[in-house]
């Protein structure tokens, strides 16, 4: 084998596991941050940093700020390099992460119960492969989405059975809507 082939497969090799550490990180975002959280606070504490003040452990969502124009929100990543927001769904606030790779938005179960979708177990008529592997949905219309001064309405989305997923994804069903979604740098920027 020559070393170009072997550069190769060591180059596929090290994207499956980004792959898998990115899909175990989706699906267990709870053991993940503990694990970070408690290598964060070794080092941190010599620094006097309070973890329960919204220091380097906070967990809540990124609220989304305002660009320049109007119609545009900049999202800053998390400290994970992942896209948080506080989105409003039908009116009430959902913290959800923007997922390029979710066809749909992906509500939890009781993310959407909060959002007023209530669902019975016989509407869960579909699969979806998630991180965690397959899971029965929900097909749902969503009256509405927004996040800071973008609105998007009757969007098609999935809920989840309950405790089959962590947290609500926005995905392309939303985003695709935009005229623009754009990462630059650390920061993620979504315009109507």
């Amino acid at each position: 084998m020559s070393s170009a082939t072997a550069s190769l497969f060591a180059s596929f090799a090290i994207a499956a596991l980004g792959a898998a550490g990115l899909a175990y990180t989706l699906s267990h975002p709870g053991v993940v941050a503990a694990v970070l959280d408690r290598a964060r606070a070794a080092t941190t504490m010599a620094a006097g940093v309070d973890l329960d003040k919204g220091g380097v452990g906070d967990h809540r969502a990124q609220t989304p700020f305002r660009s320049s124009a109007p119609g545009s929100v900049t999202l800053p990543a998390g400290k994970y390099g992942h896209f948080q927001a506080e989105a409003e769904i039908n009116g009430r606030d959902v913290e959800v992460m923007v997922d390029t790779g979710a066809s749909l938005v992906a509500l939890t179960y009781d993310d959407a119960e909060r959002a007023g979708i209530f669902v019975k177990p016989s509407d869960f008529t579909h699969r979806a492969e998630t991180a965690n592997g397959l899971a029965r949905v929900a097909p749902v219309t969503i009256s509405r989405i927004r996040i800071g001064d973008i609105t998007v309405r009757d969007v098609p989305g999935v809920v989840s059975e309950r405790g089959a997923s962590e947290r609500t994804l926005l995905g392309m069903s939303f985003l695709g809507r935009l005229s623009r979604v754009e990462m630059r740098g650390s920061t993620l920027v979504l315009e109507d």
